[in-house]
């Protein structure tokens, strides 16, 4: 068991500013939590770590730039002792799984209460235990676990995935994730082995109904 500091500090990283301002007034008000920097995209978060190491990273899924996964694995890197608390709008077990797997102390989704919040990111501070994690979903989103097929894709799977999911291109996905265009066909056949898809659609609709990959929203341009 860690010992809880007298001020557990926090980085906020959320791309919405108006949630953003709400979790920072909710924190700010609580006593022995401060929130000591903010940022808006993932490697924003990771230089403002780097730099301030706070106790805690509070984390969104989707924001502007690199992928979730390379965030908190480069958080891991630049501030090892940072506990990072995803906080998201996605109900999905399975992204959950795969970004504490990846070194996230807790998963939570956006419909939890503040009290929810403060009491994870204390848990995460005070139990450093390697085995310890929090998840709150809801039990939709742990039914969903049944429903996926038992030949799970691989983290850089899903990355090709959800990319074909918004459109792009096997030459725009190579470029996105800097890996060749053939690289990216091999990826695509595994998938479609292992969904049991016959093309894209058909891969991306199967990956969707099962909640192997976040559901593609339109952004504004990086």
């Amino acid at each position: 068991m860690g010992v809880t500091p007298k001020t557990i500090t926090i980085l906020l990283a959320d791309d919405h500013t108006l949630f953003r301002e709400g979790v920072r007034e909710i924190l700010g008000a609580t006593e022995g939590l401060a929130v000591v920097g903010e940022a808006q995209r993932g490697k924003e978060a990771c230089d403002k770590a780097a730099e301030l190491r706070p106790h805690v990273i509070v984390l969104d899924v989707e924001m502007p730039g690199q992928s979730v996964r390379e965030t908190i694995t480069q958080l891991r890197d630049v501030s090892p002792r940072s506990r990072v608390v995803v906080l998201t709008m996605h109900d999905d077990i399975v992204l959950a799984r795969e970004l504490l797997s990846l070194g996230a102390s807790a998963y939570l989704v956006k419909g939890s209460t503040r009290h929810e919040l403060i009491s994870a990111i204390h848990s995460v501070v005070v139990d450093r235990g390697p085995g310890h994690v929090v998840l709150s979903v809801s039990q939709q989103g742990l039914e969903r676990f049944d429903q996926v097929p038992s030949e799970n894709l691989s983290a850089r799977e899903r990355e090709v995935l959800a990319l074909a999911a918004e459109a792009l291109s096997n030459s725009q996905i190579a470029q996105r994730l800097y890996i060749a265009e053939g690289t990216v066909k091999r990826h695509l056949r595994n998938i479609y082995d292992k969904l049991g898809a016959v093309s894209r659609l058909d891969a991306v609709n199967k990956a969707n109904a099962a909640s192997l990959i976040p559901v593609a929203q339109p952004r504004a341009d990086d």
